[in-house]
């Protein structure tokens, strides 16, 4: 194949990346999930880490759709405002409900695009965070003892779980219950959800299996043109 032809085949998908990222949106999505992954990336014939901004949307029509795929050095709440604006410029005006990792900053950042959206923080990425301060020996144990409290019929229970983990652990690992209560605000809504749209909104890791698995047999992505970062 000719360098030419090489060059217009790239230029044709460069051209459908671009139109892609900037299609119009839904105006409303029941529930997006947002969560970055750092992957390799092959640039100026070098490997370098860089972080993958995701938004991953659920239709009224119950399908999913990736709304969109943004590069960045690092994870941060300032870049999450910039790709909340995007959306929001594409023609999202509602979100229902906004699943997210535990990144301080988010959920204020949620609030100023989107302020009536509920943010649920990943409870996968909370019980991660939890068990950074947990020596090996106990982890399992710390786990087992903290799953009542997001498995609890409702926030009152929740609540009453996480006092008596607490009371087990909180000597040796005061941190944890005191990371639960500070968070607390974003860990409870989806408790007020029915039993069975629970396990959609909780946690993140429904996008983030997806990217892994495509991460992990793939080679190091190259960057291009379309997707540096929207405008903050």
């Amino acid at each position: 194949m000719g360098r030419d032809t090489i060059s217009r085949v790239t230029d044709q998908v460069l051209e459908d990346i671009r139109s892609w990222r900037s299609r119009p949106l839904d105006e409303v999505y029941p529930i997006v999930y947002f969560d970055a992954m750092t992957v390799k990336v092959r640039e100026d014939r070098s490997v370098q880490n860089r972080c993958c901004y995701l938004a991953v949307g659920v239709t009224l029509e119950g399908e999913r759709d990736c709304l969109g795929i943004w590069w960045r050095e690092v994870e941060g709440a300032k870049f999450w405002l910039a790709v909340l604006n995007d959306l929001h410029q594409r023609g999202v005006r509602d979100i229902l409900i906004a699943s997210v990792d535990g990144l301080s900053g988010f959920p204020e950042a949620i609030a100023t695009v989107f302020p009536d959206t509920w943010v649920q923080s990943c409870i996968v990425h909370e019980i991660r965070a939890s068990t950074r301060y947990v020596s090996y020996t106990d982890r399992k144990k710390v786990t087992a003892a903290l799953r009542p409290i997001y498995t609890a019929a409702n926030e009152q229970d929740a609540l009453a779980e996480l006092e008596r983990f607490d009371e087990q652990w909180g000597e040796r690992y005061p941190m944890i219950a005191q990371m639960w209560r500070r968070d607390w605000e974003h860990i409870i809504p989806f408790l007020s959800l029915p039993e069975a749209l629970r396990k959609a909104v909780y946690t993140t890791n429904s996008i983030r299996g997806c990217t892994a698995r495509s991460a992990k047999r793939s080679r190091p992505a190259a960057t291009s043109p379309t997707s540096r970062p929207p405008p903050s």
